[in-house]
């Protein structure tokens, strides 16, 4: 009678766990998160003449086809979609402190929505300035992830012009980390309970 009890109990806890992961087997079913990294790298117009100054950038240039900055290198899901060499179109102006911007860049079907920008606590030196953000990517049939965004520029370099750097890291959700988390331990103690039944 007790095993009986105990046994309820268990169906009783995996079926209440079932039924929470039912939106976490949708989620699976749609194109998914995405997975990687994309840098890039250009040259810009600033809004003052060093980058130690400097609050925004004015105009975005670089080697790509239309003078456009381009792709330097691609990993994860964008290895897929996006080749190294080709051009990203830029929002300009773009402030180093701003909020949201809609489609900040594009390229090859992906497209990053900016959150919000600022420079940290020391990101800005006598001659260059490094700018750190938050925003979501999409695009090529993923869903909307979360993802960071970094930038980095020095004064002129020898042919007058800033150059500049960049990167975007797509971040799955906490929540989807933690439904693949809570997944793996649920399988792991019923696989436990079923060795110790045998």
């Amino acid at each position: 009678m007790h095993r009986r009890k105990i046994q309820k109990a268990i169906r009783r806890f995996f079926a209440a766990v079932l039924l929470s992961c039912g939106p976490i087997c949708q989620q699976a079913g749609a194109a998914g998160l995405i997975n990687g990294n994309i840098t890039f790298a250009g040259s810009i117009a600033l809004d003052t003449a060093s980058a130690g100054t400097a609050t925004m950038v004015t105009g975005w240039d670089g080697l790509a086809p239309g003078d456009e900055p381009q792709v330097e290198s691609v990993d994860g899901n964008f290895a897929t979609f996006v080749t190294p060499g080709d051009g990203l179109e830029f929002h300009a102006p773009w402030s180093f402190s701003s909020g949201a911007i809609p489609s900040f860049w594009s390229v090859d079907g992906f497209t990053f929505d900016l959150i919000s920008s600022a420079i940290p606590s020391g990101g800005q030196t006598a001659n260059s300035v490094f700018v750190g953000g938050t925003g979501t990517i999409s695009g090529n049939g993923f869903d909307s992830t979360p993802a960071t965004f970094s930038f980095s520029t020095q004064d002129r370099s020898a042919n007058g012009l800033f150059s500049f750097s960049g990167s975007v890291s797509a971040v799955p959700e906490p929540v989807t980390l933690m439904s693949f988390l809570s997944g793996s331990s649920l399988l792991g103690a019923f696989l436990f309970m079923r060795r110790r039944r045998a």
